[in-house]
C-alpha cells in the first residue's frame, strides 16, 4: 500500500472580488457542488498558469519564421 504525499501549504494569498464577481462565483460552487472553496481556486488558478506556460514554451523559430 502506498502513503499519499501530502503538501504543506504554509504560504497565503489573499485578494478581494467585487459584489458581482462573489455572487458569480458562489453560484459557480453551489451549481457544481463544490464544497472546498480553497482548492478549487488553488486547482483553477495552478491549472490556468500551467495551461498559458504551456502554451509559451520557447519555439526554435520566432512566429514569423514559422509562418512562411
Amino acid at each position: 500500500m502506498q502513503k499519499k504525499e501530502t503538501t504543506v501549504r504554509t504560504e497565503r494569498y489573499s485578494f478581494l472580488v467585487s459584489q458581482e464577481e462573489k455572487k458569480l462565483i458562489e453560484r459557480y460552487l453551489h451549481k457544481y457542488g463544490i464544497e472546498n472553496r480553497s482548492r478549487w481556486m488553488r486547482e483553477t488558478l495552478v491549472s490556468f498558469i500551467l495551461k498559458n506556460l504551456d502554451q509559451d514554451y520557447p519555439t526554435l523559430f520566432n512566429e514569423q519564421e514559422m509562418r512562411r
